[in-house]
């Protein structure tokens, strides 16, 4: 299950990405408009920052930008960033496998089978999804109820 502190790493993603990337955005601004809570939303974003995905700048006329542009920033890259692998089981994650403590045997385990098929699904959808994506969604979405 994706994590509170992951769907919002994405909601303040999505956030700076429609944002005017020459205009900084407050935190606080991200916080209220976002419903995230500040403190919480302080510590998403020095991850994010830590990886590359955001810049900060200090002062007047501070506040954070996406470090790249929206196309290039996938909701794959965000959720790892937060919750780590994708894979509901370690017998399956490509970046932190663990044999399970149960297992009698890896290469004939069905659940193990089933839980990578599921892990190369969601890695598919995630990594194929940038914040771009997501912004024209909205966009289309927005124009089909309008009218």
């Amino acid at each position: 299950m994706l994590s509170h502190k992951a769907k919002y790493a994405l909601r303040a993603m999505v956030a700076l990405a429609r944002a005017d990337p020459d205009e900084p955005v407050l935190i606080a601004t991200i916080a209220e408009n976002e419903a995230i809570p500040r403190k919480f939303l302080e510590l998403i974003l020095l991850d994010l920052k830590r990886r590359g995905m955001i810049h900060s700048r200090r002062g007047r006329g501070g506040g954070y930008t996406l470090s790249r542009a929206p196309e290039d920033i996938t909701f794959g890259e965000i959720v790892r960033t937060i919750d780590g692998p994708l894979a509901l089981v370690p017998c399956v994650s490509k970046t932190a496998y663990r044999r399970c403590d149960d297992c009698v045997d890896e290469r004939s385990c069905d659940i193990r089978r089933v839980m990578a098929r599921v892990r190369d699904a969601t890695a598919e959808l995630l990594d194929s999804t940038s914040l771009a994506d997501v912004m024209k969604q909205g966009k289309t979405a927005a124009r089909r109820a309008a009218g």
